[in-house]
This record gives structure tokens, sequence and C-alpha cells, in this order.
């Protein structure tokens, strides 16, 4: 199975990706250390890990928009089995409104549609979850799936999968929806 992980800078992309395969890839704190597609081996599947898109620190503003414009490109001549769209899930309505505020299409909420016109069908990966206490998880995933046009609650959906690259939180289930649904 050939499966592409997309998303913005600083979600968690590579780390998912580690918890999920247990590869030693690189990981940083800071946005941008994934600068071109990285390739992993795991179990017969072949997991790429593509960099990320908006900001990325110590990174001009015209290589991050030549990212951006390669990553589109990529996306649209491979063939994948899969597509993962890793997000941060406490900051994912915040972000998204800014953007709305200033006029624009949020840039997550524009890839999980792109995904969705090539047809890739993606799973939304909501990490950092920990990050958010347990009585305001479903708020926030509801949150989520609205402003992706869905209906609440975001459980009736099965592409919206919170995770916490960092303590595992709902690894195998995780696993399940990639490698099984």
């Amino acid at each position: 199975m050939r499966i592409v992980f997309v998303g913005r800078s600083n979600v968690g992309k590579s780390s998912t990706i580690k918890a999920l395969t247990g590869a030693k890839i690189k990981v940083g704190k800071r946005p941008g250390v994934t600068l071109k597609p990285r390739i992993i081996y795991w179990q017969g599947h072949e997991i790429i890990d593509l960099p990320g898109f908006g900001f990325m620190a110590g990174v001009s503003h015209e290589k991050q928009e030549k990212i951006k414009d390669f990553i589109v490109e990529f996306l649209e001549r491979g063939k994948f089995d899969k597509a993962i769209q890793v997000t941060d899930a406490k900051a994912f309505a915040e972000i998204a409104r800014r953007w709305e505020k200033r006029g624009e299409i949020p840039i997550e909420i524009e890839m999980f549609n792109f995904l969705r016109e090539l047809k890739l069908k993606p799973l939304l990966v909501a990490n950092k979850i920990d990050k958010i206490p347990k009585d305001k998880r479903d708020e926030k995933l509801n949150e989520i799936c609205m402003l992706l046009g869905f209906s609440a609650p975001w459980y009736k959906h099965d592409f919206i999968i919170p995770f916490s690259a960092k303590t595992k939180e709902n690894l195998e289930l995780l696993k399940e929806r990639i490698f099984h649904d």
C-alpha cells in the first residue's frame, strides 16, 4: 500500500509516522524540518512523509511557496492508496477562523478538500489530542468536523481520528483505519 502523509508545518506528521511504524526518523520542535519527501518502507507499505505547507522557521517565503507548489504537483501526479492529513487538534479551529477573518480559505480545509477532489478519501488525524482536556475533546473535534463542512458529532464520521503521537493514544485505531479499512 502506498500512503501519503500531508499537513501544515509542525503538526506532527513525522512524529505520527514514527509512532505508527517505529521508524527512526528525524522529527523537530520547529516547523520546516522535513523539506523534501521522505519515504519509509514498513511491513510492505510505502509511507511518504511530505514537507509541511505553511510557515517554516528559517525558510524564505519564496522557498515555502515552491514547497507548497511541489506538494500539490506531487499529489496530483502520484498514485496513492491512502492520504492521511495530520492536523493539530487544539489549534485547528483557531487557525481556520483567523484565515476566514482575512477572507481566505483556511489552508488545512483547502488541503482536505483537495485530497477529496483527488478521490483519495483522506483520513484526518487530529494529532496532539493529549493537549486538550478530556472534557473538551468532543467540542474541539466537533468544531473540526463542522469547519470541514460535516455535521456533528464528529464520531459519526469515520475519517476523523483523535490521536497523540506523543502518548500514542489511539494508535491501534489509527493502524486499523489506515491498514484495514
